[in-house]
């Protein structure tokens, strides 16, 4: 027992020296020491916000770190930055801004291959990056006098637009090169959308082709893009795009080469096979030029001209806008019954227009229900997470939605004759059209308009077929905050409580009335319950 006890003791006296002793490190340790594999995020502390701290340190008093946690009160306090949020507002625009798509076509028709004088690019530094080009892409880029003029063209007179397409091209492109991939097509294809629609998935050509991909009906249908009263799928993002990359690799088997499969894709294969004849068998696409049709002519240059614009935009200065918005951000849910746009906006407060976008295969903006078929909505990734979690209110409101307008007889309203409407700010034709009851072509041939763009304070003639009204709200004695046009927040309001308070105001009336990017209220914020 004492010779354990006599160790016992050795052992503790050990231990205390050792603590005392001082590690002692050289530098070759330190340089033998390989880095750490991870990030340390510092985030600085708001004024306003309550922090509670796991295990509080003296040294980061002033400083959130990544174990701190919110006060959930704290949250009405947290605000957006200003340009941010203006940001967003431009790039919503441009989503939704069809008018590129008839502008592309217009300049493809019409081109003009005589000489551009454009002196910030000099001939011989464009076949230099074009021989670059050539060296890593299966395309021709090779030059060409008819190749320089057009991408002079561009850079002289549709920088504006291209950048336009550059900011949507943020949406549509990572989605892209996903189905391309999946079928070996080149990367570079997805530029030919750009060619073909201008990345407008709703885009209508004078003969019916539609869609990203311009698929007329019967070449849509061979490739499994079905069209019915509801659903056009030649208008859906990925179902076009897949029919798209099979088509295009369907067409590589048949010509062994890319410049051909991009005159084929717009022509047709026959006519390209006939311009091969009428050149003496050359597959060479400038040989072929000249035996194919107008369109066409124009058609690969303005591929080949976009390819060199978007692959060397920072030396041309682009600056499209580039906000934080990108397709893998959203998610589809299917859905379990029918479902209208109107009332997914009314309980997600995902606007409408957005939702257009997210959706263009739904012409009606309505989603069947049709048994053995899987329809599904697209939402941003934080508004499906609220549709999952409150899936059955959802569909009972709509349920009792539908059944309280087909016990309520329709009210009579006479709609004026003519209205002078002014353009607001955030306006497009599609939202006045469809504000008034009327077509987008309508408005157009009533103000003599060439394209789809309008500009703030500019007058509007319309000949509307409904009555345009927001009705006043009944303020009672129980809500002495309300007045006849102003609604004071109370604690535990939303945007959509608010709404279901006064029949005919839905969420994104008081987000466009009194300028709200988010659904954030803080209690005794006043909101504006008209437009005026």
């Amino acid at each position: 027992m004492k010779k354990i006890a006599t160790l016992l003791m050795l052992f503790i006296c050990f231990g205390l020296m050792a603590q005392k002793t001082p590690v002692k490190k050289t530098n070759k340790i330190i340089d033998k020491a390989e880095k750490a594999n991870f990030r340390v995020q510092v985030f600085k502390k708001s004024d306003t916000a309550k922090i509670e701290l796991k295990s509080p340190d003296p040294e980061f008093k002033d400083r959130l770190p990544i174990s701190a946690k919110i006060n959930k009160n704290s949250i009405q306090d947290l605000k957006d930055l200003p340009h941010a949020a203006t940001i967003d507002s431009v790039w919503k625009n441009e989503l939704l801004n069809s008018d590129l798509y008839e502008e592309m076509q217009e300049e493809i028709l019409k081109q003009d291959y005589s000489e551009v004088v454009y002196k910030e690019l000099p001939t011989d530094t464009l076949k230099a990056r074009l021989a670059r080009l050539n060296a890593r892409t299966p395309f021709n880029v090779e030059y060409n006098p008819i190749l320089e003029s057009v991408i002079k063209s561009y850079l002289k007179r549709n920088k504006k637009s291209m950048e336009r397409l550059m900011a949507l091209s943020e949406y549509y492109f990572p989605m892209f090169e996903q189905q391309l991939d999946r079928y070996d097509v080149p990367l570079e294809i997805k530029y030919l959308a750009i060619v073909e629609s201008a990345l407008n998935p709703k885009a209508k050509s004078r003969v019916g082709a539609t869609g990203l991909w311009q698929f007329m009906f019967a070449t849509g249908k061979m490739h499994g893009l079905d069209v019915s009263s509801y659903v056009d799928e030649r208008m859906d993002p990925i179902m076009a795009t897949e029919a798209a990359a099979q088509y295009l690799a369907s067409l590589y088997k048949t010509f062994g080469d890319w410049d051909m499969v991009l005159a084929s894709y717009n022509s047709g294969p026959g006519n390209v096979s006939k311009a091969i004849r009428r050149s003496g068998g050359s597959t060479n696409y400038w040989a072929l030029r000249n035996y194919l049709p107008r369109e066409t002519a124009g058609y690969v240059p303005a591929f080949l001209a976009t390819l060199y614009l978007f692959e060397y935009a920072k030396e041309h200065d682009f600056q499209p806008n580039r906000p934080d918005v990108a397709f893998f951000d959203t998610d589809t849910i299917h859905v379990k019954q029918m479902l209208t746009f109107d009332q997914i906006t009314k309980v997600s407060g995902v606007d409408k227009e957005m939702l257009q976008f997210l959706n263009p295969s739904y012409k009606l903006d309505i989603i069947p229900f049709v048994k053995n078929e899987a329809y599904a909505l697209r939402l941003p990734r934080n508004g499906v997470g609220l549709f999952v979690n409150n899936e059955e209110t959802i569909y009972n409101f709509a349920k009792s939605e539908i059944a309280e307008k087909e016990k309520t007889l329709p009210r009579f309203t006479e709609a004026e004759d003519k209205v002078r409407y002014r353009v607001k700010s955030g306006d497009y034709l599609g939202r006045i059209a469809s504000r008034y009851g009327v077509g987008v072509s309508s408005i157009k041939r009533w103000n003599s308009l060439r394209s789809n763009n309008l500009r703030v304070g500019q007058y509007l003639t319309i000949y509307p077929t409904k009555s345009v009204s927001v009705a006043k709200p009944t303020v009672s004695s129980s809500k002495p905050s309300t007045s006849a046009r102003i609604y004071t927040v109370r604690s535990g309001d939303s945007l959509w409580s608010i709404s279901q308070k006064f029949p005919g105001i839905t969420v994104q009336n008081l987000r466009s009335w009194n300028s709200i990017s988010n659904t954030t209220l803080k209690p005794g914020m006043k909101l504006k319950l008209s437009g005026s």
